[in-house]
């Protein structure tokens, strides 16, 4: 079953349902029905599309295309949209303006939405979240509860990233290989601190397993195992209970970017480094492994796992110790768990509370959400600002309803933002986080578009929770996401002074005198950001080119994995913006034949004639081919387009008779309307319904068509093949062969002498060689002249 238009594309507009648009005979002439186009007032046709005629044509058909799409979206296509909204930019963003960061932040969405709209970009907005609003983030403080009476968020003290900019704790991955924070660019600093974590090492082999089922990643599937690591040992939790005075304990290392003290159980009997440690600290120590003639080895001295082989008797300890809920999981020596505290208000409360009896003490389901109070003022600097809010952070004890405090760390928006996916299945729902049922109709994800930075931190979340809530028998299925689609970024030019690091706005900067300067300028491609003025307003884009010519250009500029650098000076737009021109001027020309009167008849097209029309048609079915294949498996959009623009030239240097009575040229023209209508539905819209095809204009505008397939009569394999034949490299005719011997040299060649092109051109000469071409249909005779 073809998918529908609106998930072929990165900015779908429409759908697009199965079909074919081949279904009826064409040929009738349909100006007369011309009555929903931009120019059914004056009936006058501009030849030309000119800036002007552009943004005409996108006022008029942006409101309509939009409300169809409120139409179509309800019934077949969920394509939701929402804002990871919680964070240290909006925060700190708010404290540089003296704002609160809840106001900053939801007048920050409306401002976006507005945007997207403005660019064409249809989403299903009933199914709108948003991860800053009680009603998203009560659900995240639910599956963290979930996690905590699971054994697998727990609290501790530990050595931890500090960001001395941002004031925060950091995950290890959120700390690059030089010591700097992903955010910031500060050089980070380790603090001791009383932490939450959730225990992703125990799902480590679960989420290195899976990789295997699903599809090719392009090289995101190798980064994630190498994260995880190998899953070749498991871990265990110990009390301490004695400390021997006399007695030193070692760790083995100490994990250079994450700080954390790993301790390894050492076996003397099986290793010579632990039976060298253990004499040196005069340890006493049981034998536990018995060698066996065979070169085995089977357990002595450990209970009722005596008996067993090491391979038995690992896999039976790591499943007591899963029963006791004392480790036992598989995992790897380099994974850590997942540390979320944050030292910021901006983000989701962590529904716990520290009582003097109970201890930490998980929020009741029943209370949630504990919400944000509202704080008179934020410095962005020092402890957590909730410390300060005393009426919110005093409370009782749910447990045994004495005093308590309120956990004061807010939770890292990865929590947030790790389980979004399932929320867009039932984002109304206040009795729990998403029904099953509809989570299990609507998920696996079918295309999951993200930034190449989530290529290792927000899909691994997202996979454990996914795990997790499999597990939890919230779901049916382990992965959330079947296909994979890592994009570029769009980058703007940045310049700053090399010696204190400070970002200059272009216009800044002097750049007659730039080499005279003493402070060096950097000038480089960055990600774009207010904050390094390199970025632009896409308001200001549309209103100079288009929302047509923008879509375009971002789809043409490069494949989506690659980095697009933001510079309008390329070939890239002045190319789409001719692209877009020759399609009005296609349109324009069959107009004029019709406006005529002269309605197709492939009769009174000769032999000549009809040679072409049928290039037309091979054209046009292998552009349906190679787009469909762009727009639905490699996401190739950028390959789809130049497809779409070799068929535009086929029909451009179509001649005048083969335009006027060829079926071929008014199918391949619909065809071609078609495939362009995801990216510049605007223009599609209005050639649509300009295009005096009248079957096709009897079934609606252009995004309530079927996406055009392949003729049958193009997938079938031919008997026959036309050879074309050179001699001494000059052609001088074809000749027809059989398909079944067309690739053998013997068999064709004998067929092409006995043949009457032969006769004339080869039989009184002497052949010194033959060539068979392997990957054309043509063969090549060298003779004496």
């Amino acid at each position: 079953m073809a998918a529908p238009l609106s998930s072929l594309a990165q900015c779908p507009l429409a759908v697009l349902r199965c079909g074919s648009f081949r279904d009826s005979p064409l040929g009738r002439s349909v100006l007369s029905r011309v009555t929903r186009t931009l120019f059914s007032q004056t009936g006058v046709w501009d030849k030309d599309y000119r800036p002007e005629i552009r943004q005409k044509v996108e006022q008029w058909w942006h409101p309509r295309i939009m409300e169809q799409w409120r139409k179509d979206s309800l019934e077949e296509v969920l394509n939701p949209m929402g804002f990871d909204a919680f964070g240290l930019p909006a925060e700190n963003a708010a404290i540089e303006r003296g704002l609160d960061p809840e106001d900053w932040t939801r007048n920050n969405i409306v401002s976006m939405r507005e945007q997207l709209d403005s660019l064409g970009l249809c989403f299903n907005w009933d199914r709108e979240v948003t991860t800053c609003l009680p009603d998203y983030y009560m659900w995240t403080q639910y599956l963290f509860v979930k996690l905590f009476e699971a054994g697998l968020a727990y609290q501790k003290e530990a050595v931890v990233n500090w960001d001395p900019v941002d004031q925060t704790v950091l995950a290890d991955e959120q700390v690059d290989e030089s010591g700097r924070s992903w955010r910031s660019g500060a050089v980070v600093e380790q603090k001791l601190l009383t932490q939450w974590f959730i225990k992703t090492t125990n799902y480590a082999k679960s989420l290195l397993d899976a990789l295997a089922d699903l599809p090719e990643w392009y090289g995101v599937k190798a980064m994630q195992a190498n994260w995880i690591g190998e899953c070749t040992g498991c871990n265990f939790d110990f009390k301490l209970k004695v400390i021997v005075t006399n007695l030193q304990m070692v760790t083995d290392h100490v994990c250079p970017s994450c700080f954390f003290t790993l301790c390894l159980l050492g076996i003397p009997d099986n290793s010579e480094e632990d039976l060298c440690s253990a004499r040196a600290l005069n340890l006493k120590w049981s034998s536990v492994l018995k060698s066996n003639p065979d070169g085995t080895q089977t357990l002595i001295n450990s209970a009722e796992f005596s008996g067993l082989s090491r391979t038995e008797a690992f896999n039976s300890i790591t499943q007591k110790a899963r029963e006791l809920k004392v480790g036992g999981h598989l995992t790897s020596s380099k994974l850590r768990d997942w540390l979320i505290s944050r030292q910021r208000y901006w983000g989701t409360p962590i529904p716990m509370v520290h009582c003097g009896s109970c201890g930490p003490v998980a929020v009741p389901v029943k209370e949630l959400p504990i919400t944000l109070p509202k704080m008179v003022s934020l410095s962005g600097k020092g402890a957590s600002p909730l410390e300060f809010a005393h009426d919110w952070v005093n409370c009782k004890c749910p447990r045994c309803k004495g005093p308590a405090r309120r956990e004061t760390d807010t939770m890292d928006t990865f929590v947030d933002s790790a389980w979004y996916y399932f929320r867009y299945t039932d984002p109304r729902n206040t009795q729990r986080p998403f029904e099953r049922h509809l989570a299990d109709h609507w998920l696996p994800v079918d295309v999951y578009i993200g930034g190449k930075e989530h290529a290792v931190m927000h899909l691994y979340y997202a996979r454990f929770f996914s795990h997790f809530c499999r597990d939890q028998g919230f779901v049916t299925h382990k992965e959330p996401f079947r296909k994979l689609l890592v994009q570029g970024l769009i980058k703007g030019q940045t310049f700053k002074r090399a010696n204190s690091g400070q970002y200059l706005k272009r216009e800044e900067i002097d750049f007659t005198g730039m080499t005279q300067s003493a402070d060096k300028l950097e000038i480089t491609w960055e990600k774009m950001s207010k904050s390094k003025h390199n970025g632009l307003d896409p308001q200001d884009v549309v209103q100079q080119y288009g929302v047509d010519t923008v879509r375009l250009y971002i789809l043409y500029a490069a494949p989506p994995e690659q980095d697009i650098l933001w510079n309008v000076k390329t070939d890239a737009l002045p190319g789409v913006l001719r692209w877009q021109s020759r399609l009005w001027q296609l349109v324009t020309k069959l107009r004029g034949a019709r406006s005529l009167g002269d309605f197709p008849n492939p009769s009174l097209l000769k032999k000549k004639e009809q040679t072409e029309a049928r290039k037309i048609w091979q054209n046009k079915n292998y552009a349906i081919q190679e787009v469909t294949t762009h727009f639905t498996e490699d996401f190739l959009f950028n390959a789809g387009i130049s497809r779409l623009m070799g068929l535009t030239n086929t029909l451009s240097s179509a001649t005048i008779r083969v335009l006027h009575h060829s079926v071929e040229f008014e199918e391949a023209l619909a065809a071609l309307i078609l495939m362009t209508a995801p990216m510049a539905p605007h223009l599609a819209s209005e050639l649509w319904i300009q295009n005096p095809l009248s079957p096709l204009l009897q079934k609606g505008d252009v995004l309530q068509q079927p996406w055009p397939t392949v003729d049958p009569e193009y997938l079938e394999t031919p008997d026959f093949v036309e050879l074309t034949v050179l001699v001494n490299n000059k052609g001088c005719g074809k000749v027809t062969v059989p398909v079944q011997v067309s690739k053998d040299l013997e068999a064709v060649q004998r067929l092409v002498l006995d043949s009457e092109l032969g006769q004339t051109h080869l039989s009184e000469r002497k052949v010194k060689k033959v060539f068979l071409s392997p990957r054309t249909a043509l063969i090549n005779f060298l003779i004496d002249e």
